[in-house]
């Protein structure tokens, strides 16, 4: 076929390089693999894309992972990591040494902004935090010649900030990363607007069934090339478990997002209109700040919703006590709604003053939108606010 393939039908392509004549995706349970001699383990050993060496360097199901990732974003290569943060951190001290600089947003998930606070300090690196949402920011912290890597986080978590991806691929001289979580490739291709790197926590939409813990980064080859490398020494290395979990969520992909995304508008819409609520934060509704920025680049919304309690911690501690269908879990993208109370979870580790700047109250919560009946969420949710307007 000459005409390029949708992202709905290359979720259920990709994927697929050692799986002979299987549908299923196959599990390569194997640490390690037979050479057939001197000369073809020494090739194994020196080329670290072979996925039939030793489990730490890849593995065929974890390849098919990573190959299916890749598709989906438009990168030349991905690498599979056993965590969020482990491909987090393999990024940042993979590309970075001591005396360079680093550019972030201050909208970032805690233990994100706790390795740029406590780690990187402790290698030299030094770290500067802007307003994500501020394009000129970015570009008036970049200090040239020392500025190495610029991380971005869009959607941010909690509050779904957004970058502006254009401006910020544009960026001249750091490389640019962005961690996409909250936006998976059938909702957002940061690559496409000349970012260098794209993170995910596969764990949360891309796995998609709360059964898998992975981490995902993609981009061009050549820089890949250095993540491997580090990756081998590193050692935070993909589960074949879990790469096959993450392949079978992606088959689902487009579908479960285009599902919680119709779930979320209403839910949103219904918040926003309730007493109990002061604010919504949701990219599809009109009110969000970043509203058109959300129409030109975000392919859909998306399934997460935050809003603020106007009773407070009272007010969010009675809303997920009474509620029946949504659960309290720290996590997203599956198919069970979640609540999650970021001031004591998610961003605990944050002192008063910057949970304050992120914008974290005591009565925010982010809702993880499910596959369940979106009139059955409306109604447990209804029921539980209006208890406690």
């Amino acid at each position: 076929m000459t005409k390029p393939l949708s992202s709905d039908t290359r979720a259920i392509r990709a994927g697929r390089v050692h799986n002979d004549t299987a549908l299923a995706p196959v599990l390569w349970a194997s640490s390690t693999f037979v050479a057939g001699g001197v000369e073809e383990a020494h090739k194994f050993a020196t080329d670290i894309t072979m996925p039939k060496f030793y489990g730490r360097h890849s593995n065929p199901t974890v390849a098919d992972f990573q190959h299916a990732v890749a598709d989906l974003e438009g990168a030349e290569a991905s690498r599979a990591f056993s965590s969020g943060m482990g491909a987090i951190s393999a990024v940042i001290l993979g590309l970075c040494s001591s005396g360079d600089h680093i550019v972030a947003q201050s909208q970032l998930y805690s233990h994100t902004q706790l390795l740029f606070q406590a780690v990187c300090p402790r290698f030299g690196i030094d770290v500067t935090f802007v307003d994500g949402t501020d394009p000129d920011a970015w570009e008036a912290a970049v200090i040239p010649g020392k500025t190495a890597l610029c991380f971005a986080e869009t959607p941010a978590n909690p509050k779904l900030a957004l970058v502006d991806l254009e401006r910020f691929g544009a960026i001249k001289g750091p490389m640019t990363v962005v961690d996409g979580t909250f936006a998976p490739p059938v909702v957002q291709r940061p690559l496409e607007y000349g970012v260098d790197l794209v993170i995910h926590s596969a764990t949360k939409s891309i796995a998609g069934h709360n059964d898998a813990i992975l981490g995902v980064v993609s981009g061009s080859e050549e820089l890949l090339a250095w993540i491997r490398g580090f990756a081998i020494l590193h050692g935070a290395v993909a589960s074949p478990f879990d790469a096959l979990n993450g392949i079978r969520g992606i088959r689902t992909l487009a579908v479960r997002i285009r599902r919680q995304t119709e779930t979320a508008g209403q839910l949103a819409a219904m918040l926003e209109a309730h007493p109990a609520i002061d604010a919504v934060f949701y990219p599809g509704l009109p009110s969000h700040p970043q509203y058109e920025l959300a129409q030109r680049q975000l392919d859909q919304p998306g399934g997460l919703i935050t809003f603020d309690l106007a009773g407070g911690r009272s007010a969010g501690s009675q809303l997920v006590e009474r509620v029946e269908l949504a659960q309290l879990a720290t996590s997203l993208g599956g198919p069970e709604t979640l609540l999650t109370h970021p001031a004591s979870t998610t961003h605990v580790g944050l002192l008063p003053k910057e949970l304050e700047a992120a914008g974290i109250g005591e009565g925010t919560v982010r809702m993880s939108c499910g596959l369940e009946g979106a009139d059955d969420l409306m109604a447990d949710l209804g029921q539980a606010l209006d208890s406690i307007a």
